[in-house]
């Protein structure tokens, strides 16, 4: 074996009309399927409707040594790409080609050749699913960077729900990311610089916070953190996190005994009031 071609993988390029997404999971399928697999390079190239683009991907495949894998459903972009290819020298693997021909020769009917249709007919479903990735890396604080895009931010202390919220709301379809308040600790600037309008803070009785802190601390093993379940350290926290959201004009969500399904009604009935759903402005 080449040793040079073992530390190097030689990269798989993704051409599609549209965002690649299919080409990339059937490539990430079959490298699973080698040891060496996850080495592989996987470089997509979405929106690939121009030619000078196609030559464009050809022309770093050629350089690189690397495989094209292409799922162009426009028939002129696919001929095209494998003229290139061809006229390069590079291997280009065709996806979309041999089945759309079997397709139409069996049904009678040409293709319509639009890229990305099948996303546009199933919007809600990948809506949910980019909902949901967002809303996973943005929890607890995270990526304060991506706040600005988030559809809803929910802030509030320690056990008060925020995590649960923003899961349920991102299976709804909506971009949700959450912000911890901490006593003691600086309140994050970029909270303090995003819509107000956008920023939900939550609120529960003091006494139910104490019993959610307190099964936390048993389940984690570590009964002794007095403050965390102190009932007036709790008062504190929850007022200091009060006046917080009143300073900087943040709607406040009550969800003391509230079902997770209630309050999430409550946040989608707030937020679509003031912005429709599909409004970010």
């Amino acid at each position: 074996m080449d040793t040079d071609k073992a530390a190097a993988p030689l990269p798989l390029y993704i051409v599609s009309g549209g965002t690649g997404a299919s080409g990339e999971q059937i490539a990430h399928t079959v490298l699973v399927q080698f040891p060496d697999g996850k080495r592989v390079p996987v470089i997509t190239v979405p929106h690939a409707r121009q030619k000078p683009q196609i030559e464009e991907a050809v022309a770093r495949a050629a350089e690189t040594g690397g495989t094209l894998v292409h799922t162009l459903v426009d028939g002129k972009m696919r001929a095209a790409l494998i003229a290139e290819a061809a006229a390069r020298d590079v291997c280009a693997i065709d996806l979309m080609g041999p089945l759309l021909t079997r397709l139409a020769d069996a049904l009678g009917q040409e293709p319509l050749a639009r890229p990305g249709l099948y996303r546009q007919l199933n919007r809600a479903y990948f809506e949910r699913v980019s909902a949901i990735e967002y809303s996973m890396t943005h929890d607890d604080g995270k990526n304060p960077a991506g706040w600005p895009d988030a559809e809803i931010v929910l802030t509030g202390v320690s056990r008060v729900g925020k995590t649960p919220l923003t899961m349920f709301l991102a299976v709804l379809g909506w971009k949700v990311a959450n912000v911890p308040l901490v006593l003691g600790i600086p309140t994050p600037p970029e909270l303090l610089q995003l819509n107000r309008r956008r920023v939900l803070g939550l609120m529960i009785d003091p006494l139910q916070l104490q019993a959610h802190r307190r099964q936390r601390s048993r389940r984690m093993g570590a009964p002794g953190l007095e403050d965390y379940t102190d009932l007036t350290s709790i008062y504190e926290e929850l007022e200091a996190a009060r006046r917080l959201c009143r300073q900087h004009g943040f709607s406040i969500i009550d969800v003391t005994d509230q079902p997770i399904e209630t309050s999430a009604n409550e946040i989608v009935e707030l937020i679509t009031h003031r912005f429709g759903k599909d409004s970010r402005s």
